[in-house]
């Protein structure tokens, strides 16, 4: 009788242990998340239906009283809102159906040794993605530029081009993004695509199958967990992308390349701050990543394969 309550007494001894060192181990993690990741977005969330503009330090009204969801009507009947989030969509488009599948083809390229020299390539496509953005965005500002590199490259062809205000300002922003962030999706597939036994592709090869075949059959399901990682990869960062565009256009001209990031900072930090509105932006911003995210993930299931 003493043997099992000493054995249950060092059981519970253990078990209390494991669980002390379980949380030493995590809890500095979970309160850097909370300071940094989930108090602010709760906090951000509370701003935005208040009255909050600044306190005494910046001159704002006191005390914070609580207005329901006045900010985020006034927000649905802003036409700047709409125009800033179809900006927004169409980069999200341009990451998910451009980045990704142009990242994957260039991978599969370099991946069966279509080309020769694919360290070589593979270092610059991926060369773009640890330059500064800030720079990148000087540059391609410059070659876009009335008196730039782009409007002589047309004339080239097109003598009596007249350079102009486009219809379409996004384009070379949508342009510059494609160009810029291909290669992480380059290396995140090549990666992945080296984990594959190529003595299973080799086999297939053997008993018949083409390349297509291949790559349907064979490739396309082992990295359909990968192909979704990347999709909220490329939808959370273009959601959030701001300082490409800031340094390119500044949301110019007349806010027509504006997105929700940079609607979301001139209306905090340009003339006089609204920061509950500017809260509520930041708020509808995660709404639509959570919702974008929802779709990749009900898409995968419905139509993806199994890793």
């Amino acid at each position: 009788m003493n043997k099992s309550l000493k054995g249950v007494a060092t059981l519970a001894s253990a078990r209390k242990e494991q669980n002390r060192s379980y949380w030493m181990l995590v809890l500095p993690g979970f309160l850097v998340y909370f300071a940094v990741l989930a108090f602010p977005t709760v906090f951000s969330v509370v701003l935005s239906l208040t009255n909050y503009n600044g306190g005494k330090l910046f001159g704002g009204r006191v005390p914070v009283e609580f207005v329901g969801l006045k900010w985020y009507k006034r927000l649905f009947v802003d036409e700047y809102f709409y125009l800033a989030l179809k900006n927004n969509l169409w980069i999200v488009f341009v990451s998910v159906f451009g980045q990704i599948p142009l990242g994957f083809f260039l991978a599969y390229v370099l991946y069966r040794g279509i080309v020769k020299n694919t360290d070589f390539f593979q270092t610059m496509i991926y060369l773009p993605c640890v330059i500064s953005t800030v720079v990148i965005g000087i540059l391609w500002k410059s070659f876009f530029a009335p008196y730039g590199a782009y409007p002589e490259l047309v004339r080239l062809f097109n003598p009596s081009f007249e350079y102009g205000v486009s219809n379409h300002p996004i384009l070379p922003v949508l342009f510059v993004i494609l160009w810029m962030y291909t290669g992480t999706y380059l290396i995140i597939f090549m990666a992945n695509l080296q984990k594959i036994d190529s003595s299973i592709i080799e086999a297939a090869k053997i008993d018949g199958a083409s390349e297509g075949q291949s790559l349907r059959y064979i490739i396309l399901p082992a990295l359909s967990g990968i192909i979704v990682t990347s999709c909220i990869f490329a939808i959370s960062g273009s959601l959030k992308s701001f300082d490409l565009i800031y340094v390119m256009t500044g949301g110019g001209p007349a806010n027509r390349t504006s997105v929700l990031s940079v609607y979301m900072f001139d209306k905090a930090f340009q003339g006089a701050p609204n920061y509950p509105l500017a809260n509520a932006i930041s708020t509808v911003m995660v709404i639509i990543s959570f919702m974008l995210i929802g779709l990749t993930k009900w898409a995968e299931k419905r139509f993806g394969g199994k890793e």
